[in-house]
């Protein structure tokens, strides 16, 4: 095994002894995640008459949001959640540690991101098990592997966001609510509760240029229609090959600007 996949797999390791320890946080997570689909399946109930043909490939309201909430499970794990992650690194001292070690840019920011992402696609499985099975969600059309490479590479075209949020904390400290801001913007934009449709006519046309449209239709197309996904997912691949270079340039240079001003163990 070489020594960037050992430097890796050592901090995903790590973050499973740390969530391991906190099984009640665990509960309660998977807990309120639940709640947010029964909630959104009251409100389809209310507007039923509410026409499908609004909603892409959705049959209802409740189908609509219940793939919003589960793709945007992993959009937070992979984004804000790695922000937050660095923060607390930098708090506890950890970070400096971090630092002194032979550890570049692309273990470390790859090594943050990939337990988020593991973990928030089995919490995804289980919302749309708990939807399907006890809410009534259609998926009978569903393509898995569709649905499957479409998360894949969602994550990999948005992790960076949460990169760059890492980055904002080394140089700025509370930089987690910039990616924090720019997300919830974008879960807007994109489409994750309600049709693109329903935006201001000026507003409807930025939704293209937002990554998580496409997440978000993709996962649509894969669940409900079986087909039609891999456009969505061929472009998510082009984000992913565009914002990795930068991210990784970028929190390479927040870490040497951390490292000279000694502030990576900055509260």
């Amino acid at each position: 095994m070489s020594s960037s996949l050992i430097a890796i797999s050592a901090l995903v390791r790590r973050d499973v002894l740390i969530t391991r320890s906190y099984r009640l946080s665990f509960a309660l997570e998977a807990a309120y995640g639940v709640l947010g689909l029964v909630l959104y399946y009251f409100i389809s109930r209310t507007f039923d008459e509410v026409s499908s043909s609004t909603l892409g490939n959705a049959p209802s309201y409740f189908a609509y949001a219940a793939v919003g909430l589960v793709v945007g499970t992993v959009i937070v794990a992979t984004t804000t959640s790695v922000g937050i992650r660095v923060r607390e690194e930098q708090t506890t001292g950890t970070l400096e540690a971090l630092a002194t070690t032979p550890v570049g840019p692309i273990e470390l920011s790859v090594g943050l991101v990939g337990f988020p992402f593991v973990f928030a696609s089995f919490q995804a499985t289980f919302y749309l098990a708990v939807a399907s099975i006890f809410l009534g969600l259609d998926v009978s059309n569903a393509s898995w592997p569709g649905l499957a490479a479409v998360l894949l590479v969602s994550g990999l075209a948005l992790a960076p966001i949460g990169v760059l949020a890492g980055a904002a904390v080394l140089v700025f400290k509370r930089g987690q609510m910039i990616a924090g801001t720019l997300v919830y913007l974008m879960t807007i934009i994109g489409g994750m509760l309600f049709p693109v449709s329903v935006l201001p006519d000026w507003l409807q046309p930025l939704a293209e240029l937002v990554p998580l449209t496409y997440a978000f239709d993709g996962a649509r197309d894969a669940l409900f229609a079986g087909s039609g996904w891999e456009a969505d997912a061929a472009v998510l691949a082009i984000w992913a090959l565009i914002l990795w270079p930068i991210s990784l340039f970028v929190f390479d240079r927040a870490g040497g600007y951390a490292r000279r001003a000694g502030s990576l163990s900055e509260f």
